[in-house]
C-alpha cells in the first residue's frame, strides 16, 4: 500500500505538470515532450509519431498476445466560465482543479504508472503504453496513424473518466448533412414548393424512427437534428433547406448500414461527413470482462465516444474521474480517485490471461 501511495503521489505530480502546459488538440507538442522525457527517466525507450508518444515494456515476444494501455493528452479549449486559471493546477479540499485533470489527465497518469508497475513483473502478454493526440477532435493525426506502427494488438484499455466502471461497448458517430429540395416562389401567392416543409417531414422521421436492433448493451440508435438553415428573404418560398443530424449508432450496425437505411426512408439528400467512427466493444465473455466481474467492477455501455472508435481489436474503456465533469469549467479530479484507479487497474491487469 505504501508503494501504491508513493506511485500515486508521483502520478499526481506528473498530472500537475501536464495541466500547466496548454495542450489543445493539434497543439500537444509540449506535453508530448514531457511524456517522452518522463518515460525515458523511468528506463523506457519512448517512441514518438508527431504528438503521439508510445513505449514497449521490454521487447515484443511473438508468442505472447499484446495489451495496449491508451489515453490522450490533448484537451478541449478552456471557456471563459472558469473561475480558476485553467493552466494553474490547484489543490483544494482533496481535489485537483485544472484543464484536462479529469478528461483525461487522471486516467492518463494512472495508466502510465500502471504501465511502469506492470513492467516490473513477468506478464503473460506484451505490454505497450500509448499517450495519443487529437482525441478531443477525432483528429486523423492521433491514434489512427500510430496503430500500424505498433503492430498487432489483442486487447486495448482506453483511459477515460468512467468512475472506474468498465465500458464494454461504446457508441459510434455519424454526422449527416441533409438537404431537402423544393421550388422557389412568391410567399404572398403561396407559389412554389416549400423546402422547409419537406425538411420538417424528414426531421420528424429522424425524431421518431427506431431501428429494429435495439436490445443490446447500448440500446437503440440515437438520432438528433442539431442545426437547420433555410431561406434568404421573408417573401420568398425557400427552394432548399439544409439540416444536420447527429447519429449515434449501436453495436448491431455498421455506419454504412445506418446510412443506407436512412437514405431508403427519407426524401432528401443525405451526405455523411465520415463513416469511420463505428461503435465498438468487447465480448462479455472476454477474460478481462470476467476478471472485472470477479473484482466487483460494474460493466455498462457508454453513450460517449473515445479513441475506441479507431480500434478494430477488443477494447474496454475505464478510468478514474467522472464523465460528467468533462468539458466543464473548473474541471477537477479527486486525488484519491487517482490512487484508487491505479489500484484497480493493477489488480485487473496483473497476470491477466488475455487469450
Amino acid at each position: 500500500m505504501n508503494d501504491l501511495k508513493h506511485n500515486s503521489e508521483k502520478a499526481i505530480e506528473l498530472l500537475k505538470q501536464l495541466i500547466s502546459i496548454q495542450s489543445y488538440s493539434k497543439e500537444e507538442d509540449q506535453t508530448a515532450d514531457l511524456l517522452v522525457s518522463y518515460l525515458a527517466e523511468h528506463g523506457f525507450a519512448p517512441q514518438r509519431t508527431l504528438n503521439n508518444v508510445w513505449s514497449i515494456a521490454g521487447s515484443i515476444d511473438p508468442n505472447k498476445p499484446t495489451l495496449m494501455l491508451n489515453s490522450h493528452h490533448d484537451t478541449v479549449k478552456a471557456t471563459s466560465k472558469w473561475s480558476y486559471d485553467p493552466f494553474t493546477p490547484t489543490i483544494e479540499n482533496g481535489k485537483l482543479i485544472g484543464l484536462g485533470s479529469n478528461d483525461a489527465g487522471g486516467p492518463l497518469v494512472s495508466l502510465l504508472h500502471t504501465f511502469i508497475r506492470l513492467s516490473k513483473y513477468e506478464q503473460p502478454y506484451n505490454l505497450i503504453f500509448l499517450a495519443s493526440a487529437e482525441e478531443e477532435t477525432s483528429g486523423k493525426q492521433g491514434v489512427p496513424i500510430v496503430l500500424d506502427e505498433i503492430g498487432k494488438i489483442d486487447l486495448g484499455v482506453v483511459g477515460e473518466p468512467t468512475s472506474m466502471d468498465m465500458a464494454i461497448a461504446e457508441r459510434g458517430l455519424i454526422v449527416l448533412d441533409c438537404v431537402a429540395h423544393g421550388k422557389s416562389g412568391h410567399a404572398a401567392r403561396g407559389e412554389g414548393e416549400n423546402a422547409l416543409y419537406k425538411a420538417m417531414k424528414n426531421i420528424e422521421w429522424f425524431r421518431t424512427y427506431e431501428f429494429d436492433k435495439k436490445e443490446g448493451i447500448l440500446g437503440g440508435i440515437n438520432m438528433t437534428v442539431t442545426q437547420i438553415e433555410a431561406g434568404y428573404q421573408h417573401n420568398v418560398v425557400p427552394d432548399e433547406c439544409k439540416f444536420v443530424v447527429d447519429v449515434r449508432p449501436n453495436e448491431f450496425y455498421t455506419n454504412e448500414e445506418v446510412v443506407d437505411k436512412i437514405r431508403e426512408q427519407v426524401d432528401c439528400d443525405v451526405t455523411p461527413r465520415s463513416t469511420n467512427l463505428n461503435a465498438s466493444g468487447i465480448d462479455p465473455t472476454h477474460p478481462v470482462v470476467k476478471k472485472g466481474e470477479q473484482l466487483g467492477i460494474r460493466t455498462y455501455g457508454s453513450q460517449t465516444m473515445s479513441d475506441q472508435v479507431h480500434m478494430s481489436f477488443p477494447t474496454i474503456k475505464m478510468g478514474p474521474g467522472d464523465t460528467r465533469r468533462s468539458h466543464t469549467a473548473d474541471e477537477f479530479i479527486y486525488l484519491n480517485e487517482i490512487e484508487e484507479g491505479m489500484r484497480i487497474y493493477f489488480e485487473l491487469l496483473n497476470g491477466l490471461n488475455i487469450e
